[in-house]
């Protein structure tokens, strides 16, 4: 009896340590788990260098560089056909482009925009068709009256020192000293996303200023103007920004403000502007030459290289622009160019679509004497061809 009592005390003490182990293990794990929760808190990504939470002030910049900018506004007598089928092409077929036998009618034409003052003596760097309207040209029987309402609300009248339909840029000249001015920034340094600010005067709203990056660098072949190598940006830039500024974040002028492309005719993200480079050296030559000076080599039309005429010209990685014709009396021809050729290099930069050849060509100085590769039947010629003044 006494036997029994005792083994019914053992198991009953071994139960009660057995669950006791448990209830402290039990403990010891959640425990383990709380010091494992807090000791490995989540992962976070490390910072991209450049990269902050907040965007940079730019209030700075706008002071410095809004009072430079000029709303432009141009008036020009035009000629328009007077007749009803001008547009017609059975009429044009049987009286010509030119005939119009209902006479012509006068209008006047006006167009708003913006400028950029480039020196403290009053010269304003603005674009082309601000100046000269839709069509583009000036008449040289009579140039547009141009005025220039600046910052502090004068409003004066400009004279025409030149303009370059090619980049769709003109320079004026404004009777006024100690203007404030924007000083010139280097746009080879510029790179993609990269912040920036458009000012202008859209829809005659003055002094606006917009916000966004670069989103690419040399565009070209976008059907704005001859030479294209724009700077694109989301920038908001409507109907009235056309010449005016885009500055960087040292409120230094690195492009003056082109164009837009949009479907709506207003903003929808993607803008253009001429790159200061191009621009400063435009006005450099509007101002001692009254004309901007291009290099040519003559007469010569080139086409894309397609991948079935690169296989058949045996042009192994498709690159370079077909000579399609020519002129005997172009420089090139008589350097030994010819229809067919497939050029491939221009002064040792390869070339990859014809804007970029054009370009170079229009960029190489005068008088110089230009190595141009080319492929002739499978084989690499190189061509040395003389620089003549395109005016």
């Amino acid at each position: 009896m006494i036997s029994t009592r005792r083994l019914l005390l053992s198991v009953l003490l071994l139960a009660c340590g057995f669950a006791a182990g448990l209830v402290i293990t039990g403990r010891l794990r959640a425990t383990n788990d709380v010091v494992a929760q807090t000791a490995a808190p989540p992962a976070v990504a490390p910072p991209v260098p450049g990269v902050t939470a907040s965007l940079p002030d730019f209030t700075r910049v706008a002071e410095r560089t809004v009072p430079a900018v000029v709303n432009i506004s141009s008036a020009q007598v035009v000629q328009r056909p007077n007749s009803p089928f001008a547009n017609d092409p059975f009429f044009q077929f049987f009286y010509g482009d030119n005939a119009d036998i209902f006479g012509q009618r006068r209008s006047v034409e006006r167009s708003l925009g913006s400028g950029v003052i480039v020196s403290a003596d009053g010269l304003v760097l603005t674009n082309n068709h601000v100046v000269a309207g839709e069509s583009g040209r000036l008449s040289l029987r009579q140039l547009p009256a141009v005025s220039v309402a600046l910052a502090d609300k004068r409003e004066v009248q400009a004279t025409i020192v030149g303009v370059d339909p090619t980049t769709d840029l003109a320079l004026l000249k404004i009777d006024a000293g100690n203007l404030p001015t924007i000083p010139w920034g280097d746009s080879s340094r510029l790179k993609v996303a990269e912040w920036v600010l458009a000012i202008g005067n859209p829809f005659q709203l003055n002094q606006t200023v917009t916000l966004g990056i670069v989103s690419a660098l040399g565009r070209a072949n976008v059907g704005i103007s001859d030479y294209e190598d724009f700077i694109q940006t989301d920038a908001a830039i409507n109907p009235g920004n056309s010449g005016g500024a885009l500055v960087n974040t040292r409120g230094e002028l690195i492009g003056i403000n082109t164009a837009i492309f949009s479907r709506s005719g207003g903003y929808q993200g993607i803008g253009f502007a001429v790159p200061s480079n191009l621009a400063r050296r435009v006005v450099n030559d509007l101002t001692q030459y009254g004309e901007v000076r291009r290099g040519s080599i003559g007469y010569v039309e080139i086409a894309p290289l397609s991948t079935l005429a690169a296989q058949q010209l045996s042009i192994p990685d498709a690159r370079g622009v077909l000579v399609q014709a020519m002129r005997r009396d172009a420089s090139a021809y008589r350097a030994g160019l010819r229809p067919g050729d497939v050029v491939v290099a221009f002064n040792g930069t390869a070339i990859a679509d014809g804007g970029q050849l054009l370009r170079l060509i229009q960029d190489a100085r005068i008088g110089s004497t230009a190595l141009v590769a080319v492929i002739r039947e499978g084989m690499r010629i190189e061509l040395k061809i003389p620089i003549s003044s395109s005016n």
